[in-house]
C-alpha cells in the first residue's frame, strides 16, 4: 500500500515538472524570437521606435500569458 502511495506521488510530481517545463519553452523562445525580431526592426527604422517598442511589449506579455497558464495548470495538478 505504501508503495502505491510512493509511486502515484512520483507520477504526479513528474508530471506537474513536465507540464511547468513543456509550458515555460515555447514562451521563452517566443520571447526571445519576438525580442530579437523587434530589435531588427528598430535596427531598420529608428523612426517607429515607439510603435515597434509598444507592439513589442505586448506581444511578450500575450507570450508570458501562455506561461502563466502552464504555471496555473501544474499548481492544479500538485494540489489535487
Amino acid at each position: 500500500m505504501a508503495a502505491e502511495i510512493t509511486q502515484t506521488l512520483d507520477i504526479k510530481s513528474l508530471a506537474v515538472g513536465l507540464t511547468i517545463a513543456i509550458g515555460a519553452l515555447g514562451p521563452a523562445l517566443s520571447i526571445g524570437i519576438i525580442g530579437s525580431k523587434g530589435l531588427e526592426a528598430i535596427g531598420r527604422n529608428p523612426e517607429a521606435s515607439d510603435k515597434i517598442q509598444t507592439a513589442m511589449i505586448l506581444s511578450i506579455a500575450f507570450a508570458e500569458a501562455v506561461a502563466i497558464y502552464a504555471l496555473v495548470i501544474a499548481l492544479v495538478l500538485k494540489f489535487t
